[in-house]
């Protein structure tokens, strides 16, 4: 997949949820639980009405920042 393939959202979310278990090393479930916290507080909400912003490139980033925040 490249940086400028555009995702459905819920893979959008799935590669963030992937991309914190392979950087980090983290368990899954837990990966999980910081990305749904990240969603209950409107993390991904632009994400969901701009496709645009679900690729790649852009997960990395959201990796980062949703670990940082949410670990």
């Amino acid at each position: 997949m490249s940086g400028a393939t555009n995702m459905t959202y819920e893979e959008y979310l799935d590669e963030v949820t992937t991309l914190i278990t392979e950087k980090y090393a983290v368990a899954d479930a837990a990966a999980i639980d910081m990305v749904m916290r990240a969603q209950a507080d409107d993390f991904f909400v632009r994400h969901d009405d701009d496709p645009s912003m679900r690729n790649l490139d852009r997960a990395h980033q959201d990796a980062k920042t949703v670990f940082g925040k949410y670990k």
